[in-house]
């Protein structure tokens, strides 16, 4: 099981919530922590997933999320409502890159991905997600490429896929049901052929009998 399919059953499925996308993240710039709040728990990392509620009315979240060395659990940190983001940048508008910044209402945080594309598909998650549950004020993306915010986008390519994919499916299922239905039909014409014979031998058996 990948670590974000663990996230998602272990910390959002029991809530009935859903992960739509997570990103695996450190820091750019370290923070400064009371020493008191360390806790001495050692090295870990840092998720931001994505998610929403299934019941409606729908709210969606960003959840910081860790995971300790040496422990296979996950631990949720904190936690913004989607109407508390600000702003998204994506660093560089000109090329893939792994940094990125979300700016909330208390405080702007500076991370790095583990890769450039697990942050693009990220962030084309998150303003799909906007664009979709925002309905008052949606954030500000800046210096995102226009790939990831436009029409012509990775997740939009995919869900035509997946359009597709059902409707193929959809079609080879009712061809199938019309062999069905076409076959049964035969089967109930032989069996009313077959009746009529064994009818009409067992006549004919009795008219010799007589």
């Amino acid at each position: 099981m990948s670590v974000k399919l663990a996230i998602n059953k272990e910390l959002f499925s029991p809530h009935d919530e859903r992960m739509l996308a997570g990103v695996q993240v450190k820091r750019r710039t370290k923070k400064k922590i009371p020493f008191l709040a360390t806790g001495g728990q050692g090295d870990y990392m840092t998720f931001i997933c994505l998610s929403v509620t299934n019941k409606k009315p729908s709210h969606v979240s960003l959840t910081k999320v860790k995971q300790f060395q040496g422990s296979s659990a996950f631990v949720k940190r904190s936690q913004w409502n989607i109407d508390q983001l600000q702003q998204v940048n994506g660093i560089d508008s000109n090329k893939d890159c792994p940094e990125f910044d979300l700016m909330f209402d208390n405080g702007l945080d500076q991370w790095v991905a583990s890769s450039a594309g697990e942050k693009c598909t990220f962030i084309q998650i998150l303003h799909h997600t906007c664009q979709r549950y925002c309905s008052e004020r949606k954030p500000e993306f800046i210096n995102c490429q226009s790939k990831l915010l436009g029409g012509n986008s990775i997740l939009h390519s995919a869900a035509d896929s997946v359009t597709s994919a059902v409707q193929k499916a959809s079609q080879a299922l009712n061809e199938r049901g019309e062999r069905l239905g076409r076959a049964e039909e035969r089967t109930a014409d032989m069996m009313n052929s077959a009746e009529q014979f064994a009818v009409t031998a067992q006549k004919l058996a009795m008219k010799h009998k007589c």
